[in-house]
């Protein structure tokens, strides 16, 4: 798409013209393109520190590094000897270029899933119509609330290409998993991102397999595309690869997919976009990014080699990413692509209750704890939550205990019974039975059946009831359960904080998820110029590493 030198300036990406929020001249311009001794003047030349900070924020201009003949010291601009340039940067540069090219965006950048609609469609909207791409938060959520989701985003984004809806792992729920999935496939979701996943399920290989075909030159095309959010190395290998041939017969046999379909899945693999989750808000292994990143894109290049694909599988990175600077390493660790979480839900657009958002405003990077996760109790699956202002982590960890230490709620100690109503529940533990009754009877009686032979599985489908109802609490801003809030949180979030204090996306109000990816990804390429300089000899100040949030067009 674009040359790999400075020799020849591409044209500017639309937002990079005179009048923009930074004012950079665009690349063509006669100062934009002076080459070092035209006698043209690109940036304020200087050995100062603010000369070389003026450079850094400049980053849509090229930057002609030169040395002083007296002192020797490195400068920017300006008289002296020649010694290089450092080409302009976009934003739109930043990751890898395929990805713009696949997905149909101008960034490299995703909103990722909030579950329980948080990451609502109109955070998809916004973020699809700006050239960035989001995922509509499906998880936890009934078939029949997706279904009316994904007709929304159909009719207001027609055959848009970058945009698209989280299929969640449900173990517990397999049913629900095959029924959202039919509905992404039969609605044409474009891209369907896999998150949760700890092995391949029919659902998601039927999502990357349905409607494969081979072009005139053999090559495999795809109808949907599939990312896949991992953490685990054992995991993203299982989506780097083809479907097992098992799989892949069964669905044949079973009239879900054809025999062609399954003989170029056999070619492929199942996700061409893997995602690296690290300590992110909700599930989480919560595996540092730096360490992550690097192993998964190691092991891209192991299976790439052994299938030989014609084409390699991206590896993006998501957790942690809440300032520039981490967006900017993200990058610089190899990231095809990065995804934002935690931080999009105090955007205008996210579907959560102003109460939460503010909570989520005033939280710091030691303001987390976890918590049981409601759809994988049983297997004692953590999520990540915010803590402060809420007693939901510690709450349902003391559900957890009970869970483990008592074979049924009938063996729980009075004292224990009248305490779990009284602190936790908030109700009898009948009445809430009762309700939990209602709840499966409609979803899915079977369990209902199963709790009636199996004491513990009772206990933990009321304990599941908490769980669950605690993020529509915060949702929906229910005042009487404050106290109960689970709200998806992880470091990220205090970092972000203390990056925009006293800016317009301190809040509250005024915080379109778009501003927030723009100022990240403009950010992003200042920090990214300024290691480049600094690299280059170019004693960068500390000043030249802060970039301020501002209002980007």
């Amino acid at each position: 798409m674009y040359p790999p030198t400075s020799t020849v300036l591409p044209a500017a990406p639309v937002d990079a013209r005179p009048g923009s929020a930074l004012g950079d001249v665009p690349p063509g311009s006669a100062s934009a393109g002076a080459a070092p001794g035209s006698g043209l003047v690109d940036l304020p030349a200087g050995f100062a520190p603010a000369g070389i900070a003026a450079a850094v924020r400049s980053v849509r201009r090229p930057v002609h590094v030169v040395r002083d003949p007296d002192s020797g010291r490195l400068g920017v601009g300006g008289p002296g000897e020649a010694v290089g340039t450092v080409p302009p940067l976009y934003p739109e540069w930043l990751g890898d270029r395929s990805f713009a090219e696949t997905h149909g965006t101008r960034f490299a950048y995703v909103a990722g899933e909030m579950a329980n609609g948080i990451a609502t469609t109109r955070l998809v909207t916004a973020m699809a119509r700006a050239e960035l791409l989001g995922f509509f938060g499906a998880g936890g959520l009934a078939p029949e609330r997706v279904e009316a989701a994904v007709d929304d985003l159909v009719t207001t984004l027609g055959d848009r290409p970058n945009w698209g809806v989280n299929l969640i792992h449900s173990p517990n729920e397999p049913a629900v998993e095959n029924r959202v999935a039919d509905l992404l496939l039969r609605r044409g979701v474009p891209i369907v991102s896999a998150s949760a996943f700890m092995d391949l399920t029919p659902a998601v290989v039927r999502c990357s397999a349905t409607g494969l075909r081979a072009d005139h030159t053999g090559r495999v095309v795809r109808r949907t595309r599939v990312f896949a959010k991992v953490s685990r190395p054992e995991v993203a290998a299982k989506f780097m690869s083809p479907a097992p041939a098992d799989l892949l017969n069964h669905l044949v046999e079973a009239g879900q997919l054809t025999r062609e379909e399954a003989q170029l899945a056999a070619r492929v693999p199942v996700a061409e976009d893997i995602t690296a989750e690290g300590d992110s808000g909700g599930h989480t292994d919560h595996r540092p990014l730096v360490s992550l990143l690097p192993v998964l894109l190691g092991l891209r290049d192991e299976i790439t080699a052994r299938y030989g694909y014609d084409r390699p599988v991206r590896v993006g990175a998501a957790g942690g990413l809440g300032t520039p600077a981490g967006v900017a390493a993200a990058y610089a660790l190899g990231a095809a692509y990065v995804v934002t979480g935690t931080v999009n839900q105090i955007a205008d657009e996210a579907g959560i209750s102003e109460d939460a958002k503010e909570l989520l405003a005033r939280a710091d990077l030691a303001d987390v704890g976890t918590a049981p996760a409601a759809d994988m109790f049983e297997l004692g699956a953590k999520v990540q939550v915010l803590r402060r202002g809420t007693m939901f982590a510690s709450r349902g960890s003391r559900l957890y205990e009970i869970y483990r230490t008592y074979p049924s709620l009938d063996a729980l100690p009075a004292e224990e019974r009248e305490r779990l109503e009284r602190q936790v529940l908030g109700a009898p533990l009948d009445d809430v039975w009762s309700e939990v009754q209602r709840f499966w009877q409609r979803r899915d009686p079977a369990e209902i059946a199963r709790a009636e032979r199996d004491p513990k599985h009772r206990m933990a489908l009321v304990f599941r009831w908490y769980l669950g109802l605690s993020s529509r609490w915060a949702i929906d801003g229910d005042p009487a359960r404050r106290a109960d809030y689970q709200i998806w949180c992880g470091p990220a979030m205090g970092a972000f904080n203390r990056w925009t204090a006293g800016s317009f996306l301190a809040g509250p109000g005024g915080r379109p998820a778009v501003q927030i990816a723009r100022n990240l990804l403009e950010g992003a390429a200042v920090f990214t110029r300024a290691h480049q300089l600094r690299t280059h000899g170019v004693p960068v100040p500390p000043e030249a590493f802060v970039f301020a949030p501002r209002p980007l067009s």
